[in-house]
């Protein structure tokens, strides 16, 4: 296989019972899997098995859901789980080479916080962390932060690129060689390698320095997955992998196309980011069992869930007064996830699918594309999609854990490794390197303390 192949890039985003909406309820599904450690090394060592790029861990500063009533909130089971950063630090030192990636809000975050714990990742890691940057979308999530409602979305994103320029220049602190540890000549480091960062702006005064050296990726790998004008904008900017969610080998095509000739409008290399649309799978290893599982799945849909599912999928538009077997009403524009209620709405209207079979839909992929079938069957669509400018990988979506995982590793990669579109072996250590990304160089200006 040559070295200089273009190669799927691929991450496995693992809450703990799976992305199904009824995962939980799964009979070999571990409903407490979300605060069980030795469940998540096994399933993270099956991604590194696999050869996966990086794993994936979603996050709130809350429990984030529009459900209307303690009933219906009762039903959900993704309702707690470990806190990211906390976990992919203990999972650090159980795998070696695949990447750690974790969300943290700049809504509900402070910079230097940030900065400091996802270079200690890093540093714990051997160069594999990476953050997944979110601005946050709930009003749970504000109400835990002396907030009634969440900022407007533009304002959200004000904040964050302030945030982003502090966090980078709070990882260039130190210069990559500046701690001597001479103990002959009794320096520590060398005091014209310290940048003092003086940041003052709208949103934050922040002095610094960071108090950990340059992390050995330089900085963590950022990773961003808004879709919106302004979410398109920010990762053209700032992100090296863009999560996305694409129903159709058009809509993809014009978001990679576009998201390209926007990361080239910021004087960026487009090769130096990675476009992953989510891919929820089921894959058997005839379809008739791929279609069980599925079916299975679906069986264990609580129609309150469902619905419930689909009110928050949509920017929490109420639609309780529709029939469910008719079909989705006009929706009005939210300050939730914007992109994502679009690609629903539009994927209603493209089958003619009615309420009850949109949430259906939505339990399995919650918007995302959906492949079911063989392995080799699903591999040809990913392909399609990667050799026709639709990605440069996939965020990959077991429908449960931890079978739903095994089967992918066991059965759909070694396909899609036969036909020479994925690595057989890590490129690297670091995260940045089995990505193909450049190490950012060093670009603060020195300042006096």
């Amino acid at each position: 296989m040559s070295a200089h192949r273009r190669m799927m890039k691929l991450g496995a985003f693992l809450p703990a019972p799976g992305h199904h909406v009824a995962a939980w309820r799964h009979p070999n599904a571990r409903p407490d899997g979300g605060l069980d450690f030795d469940y998540y090394r096994s399933i993270v060592q099956t991604a590194e098995r696999g050869r996966f790029d990086m794993v994936f861990l979603s996050d709130g500063a809350g429990v984030r859901t529009h459900y209307k009533d303690a009933d219906e909130l009762s039903r959900q089971g993704r309702m707690v789980h470990f806190e990211p950063l906390t976990l992919l630090s203990a999972l650090a030192v159980h795998t070696t080479h695949i990447g750690l990636t974790a969300t943290a809000s700049t809504t509900y975050n402070e910079p230097f916080h940030i900065a400091r714990k996802f270079a200690s990742l890093d540093f714990l890691s051997g160069g594999r962390a990476g953050w997944n940057v979110v601005t946050s979308v709930t009003d749970v999530e504000a109400q835990n932060f002396n907030l009634d409602k969440q900022p407007d979305h533009a304002a959200r994103y004000h904040r964050s690129r302030e945030f982003m320029d502090v966090v980078t220049g709070l990882w260039d602190s130190w210069e990559d060689d500046a701690f001597l540890y001479n103990k002959e000549s009794g320096r520590f480091f060398d005091p014209a390698k310290l940048h003092i960062l003086h940041h003052k702006g709208e949103h934050f005064s922040v002095r610094g320095p960071l108090n950990v050296p340059r992390p050995p990726q330089g900085h963590p790998v950022i990773v961003q997955a808004g879709s919106s004008p302004d979410g398109q904008d920010f990762a053209a900017q700032w992100a090296e992998v863009v999560f996305t969610a694409q129903q159709t080998l058009e809509q993809a095509q014009t978001y990679y196309r576009g998201m390209k000739q926007q990361i080239a409008g910021h004087g960026r290399n487009p090769d130096d980011v990675k476009i992953l649309p989510g891919a929820f799978i089921v894959v058997g290893r005839t379809r008739a069992e791929a279609e069980d599982k599925y079916d299975t799945l679906q069986s264990l849909v609580d129609p309150v869930v469902g619905l419930g599912l689909l009110t928050g999928q949509l920017g929490n538009v109420d639609i309780s007064g529709y029939p469910l077997d008719g079909p989705l009403p006009e929706l009005p524009a939210t300050e939730g996830s914007t992109s994502k209620q679009q690609l629903i709405y539009q994927q209603a209207k493209r089958q003619g699918l009615t309420i009850r079979e949109l949430y259906l839909k939505v339990s399995a992929g919650r918007g995302h594309r959906f492949l079911l079938g063989t392995p080799e069957t699903i591999a040809d669509e990913l392909e399609e999609w990667f050799v026709n400018e639709g990605a440069d990988g996939f965020n990959i979506l077991p429908d449960y854990l931890p079978d739903g995982l095994d089967a992918i590793v066991d059965l759909l990669v070694p396909e899609l490794q036969r036909r020479g579109l994925m690595r057989t072996e890590y490129e690297g250590r670091t995260l940045r390197e089995n990505l193909g990304l450049p190490r950012p160089s060093f670009t603060t200006t020195p300042v006096e303390p």
